[in-house]
């Protein structure tokens, strides 16, 4: 009778530098590997795509999205392009938790969503979906930009919903997340969108290849 023994894949100590590719898939990665074993992921991946107003968000979402095969969420945080008050906000955001957490229990290894989480507050509701099963990890990918560049965006879309206004309220209420928010990631936003993906891309290849197991069969 066999049963199977999980072994961490470690990352290799250059993989910082490495292509921005997606991590291969089981079958190209059981090619490579000994008969009978299988490369897996430990978890489910929740992947949250944040910034202020005009940093890329939907796009690299839909990106990652289209990379990794995930389903995507759209968690825009305005209603009829007027902000939420914080009153409000809580019901939106465990709204938008449930949703990924729901997406994954479908059986997809991981869910893209899109949402501005500016404070620290409003992203320790997302984080919830760990504290509630250990299965589930929480990432965000922070889209980091400068106040004028986003302005900038912001003047060259030609009929866009988006004002002055709103990137300045955002950027007002922003909070930068800190060190010890070790399940954040900066992405540089401020080259072109070529090298926006790329950094995004690598973002999650060294995540998911921190969490890959080697699955081997064990001679009872």
């Amino acid at each position: 009778m066999l049963h199977y023994e999980k072994t961490p894949v470690m990352p290799s100590d250059h993989l910082t530098n490495a292509p921005a590719t997606p991590m291969p898939n089981s079958s190209s990665v059981n090619a490579t590997v000994a008969a009978g074993t299988a490369v897996v992921p430990q978890h489910r991946h929740i992947w949250i795509i944040t910034g202020p107003a005009g940093c890329g968000k939907t796009s690299v979402a839909e990106y990652l999205s289209t990379t990794f095969a995930l389903p995507y969420l759209e968690g825009d945080s305005m209603a009829n392009n007027i902000p939420l008050t914080d009153a409000d906000r809580w019901d939106w955001l465990i709204l938008l938790r449930d949703q990924a957490v729901s997406a994954l229990s479908t059986g997809a290894p991981g869910v893209v969503l899109t949402c501005s989480a500016l404070k620290r507050k409003y992203r320790d509701v997302i984080r919830v979906a760990s504290y509630n099963d250990n299965n589930v990890l929480v990432h965000f990918i922070y889209l980091s930009a400068t106040q004028e560049l986003l302005l900038q965006r912001v003047h060259g879309r030609v009929g866009h919903y988006m004002k002055d206004s709103m990137v300045k309220s955002q950027f007002e209420a922003l909070e930068p997340p800190t060190k010890d928010e070790r399940d954040v990631m900066s992405v540089d936003v401020s080259g072109d969108f070529a090298s926006v993906q790329a950094l995004a891309v690598e973002v999650v290849n060294q995540v998911m290849a921190s969490d890959a197991v080697i699955v081997e069969p064990v001679q009872a």
